[in-house]
């Protein structure tokens, strides 16, 4: 069964027309309408950046270290600056992030390697595998949360951490985005 309303004018409780149709497809919406649509099309999931690693990074072993981004894919409103996230607008934000911690050498193995969000210089989120003697040599850890943010002084940071048999682990970095840092503003949060 298929409905149908035809009308040639659509219009308010107080008789105000809000969309006319001429009849033959086309439509014209009033100007407040209009004004409205528009206003709701500015709203966008910004600020936004995504980016990540171009080349590898030495940390110490078993140290939470913070981690840099030299390429940046995606930075809406220039928030993202020396590997930290400063959204200016207040708000609810995806952050999310990856660190794919490696042994290095393939006779040195992973104990446990971890990823996490700093928010004004502490840890906010974390994700972590321990491995228990197994043989890893490399492990992406993602990491994702909701943060809120005052839209000022308030600035995320990715951090990496792992932990080997022997030696320091390293952070991977490439043009296939191995690791890597991003986040956006959730509308209507």
């Amino acid at each position: 069964m298929t409905s149908k309303i035809k009308v040639n004018i659509l219009a308010d409780g107080a008789d105000n027309s809000i969309i006319t149709s001429d009849g033959a497809g086309s439509f014209t919406a009033s100007s407040s309408l209009a004004s409205s649509v528009q206003s709701v099309g500015e709203i966008q999931m910004t600020p936004a950046f995504h980016a990540y690693k171009s080349s590898s990074q030495d940390i110490p072993d078993d140290t939470w270290t913070k981690l840099t981004f030299d390429t940046e894919r995606l930075d809406t409103d220039s928030c993202f600056s020396s590997s930290r996230f400063t959204p200016t607008t207040a708000g609810k934000y995806i952050i999310y992030g990856a660190a794919t911690v490696s042994s290095v050498s393939t006779t040195t193995n992973l104990r446990s390697a971890y990823s996490a969000i700093y928010k004004n210089g502490s840890i906010y989120a974390f994700g972590d595998n321990n491995y228990n003697g197994s043989f890893i040599f490399n492990e992406s850890i993602y990491i994702q949360s909701v943060v809120d943010f005052n839209g000022s002084t308030d600035y995320v940071e990715l951090y990496g951490n792992g932990d080997l048999t022997t030696g320091n682990p390293r952070i991977l970095g490439g043009s296939l985005e191995e690791t890597y840092f991003g986040g956006y503003k959730i509308i209507g949060a």
